[in-house]
């Protein structure tokens, strides 16, 4: 039984660290109308920073989205600042700059279907896609 608690602290322990695993399609949330990286979003990218650092061969794309309100000039240029502070929190934790790429979608390519609040909180946000070349 001791054994078995163990392994399950330290695999809690290494999730939580970032490690074992895996960064791909992890994503942070924004607020309407918003581009600032929350404490909790903050928190996230830190723990997807560790997962870089332990993981050196991995290059990143931020992908930044929004909802469907809003024209397609005002998303992608929204889009592009939420992609861009999520690299700023990244590179601030030692990640170097040319390991991270990023791109806006806007509101073209909605990860979640549907209309309303808890959609467009949903699509509010950016996405880390691990490259694969």
């Amino acid at each position: 039984m001791k054994k078995y608690l163990f392994g399950i602290i330290v695999g809690l322990t290494l999730a939580a660290c970032g490690g074992p695993g895996n960064i791909n399609d992890d994503k942070v949330f924004f607020a309407f109308d918003s581009a600032v990286i929350t404490d909790e979003s903050r928190e996230e990218l830190e723990r997807q920073s560790l997962y870089m650092k332990r993981n050196p061969d991995v290059n990143v794309v931020l992908e930044g989205h929004c909802d469907e309100r809003g024209s397609t000039e005002y998303n992608l240029a929204l889009g592009a600042l939420r992609a861009g502070n999520a690299a700023h929190v990244l590179i601030s934790e030692d990640i170097e700059p040319e390991r991270i790429k990023t791109i806006s979608y806007g509101k073209e390519r909605p990860q979640y279907p549907g209309t309303g609040e808890e959609v467009w909180a949903l699509n509010r946000n950016s996405t880390t896609k691990i490259v694969t070349e």
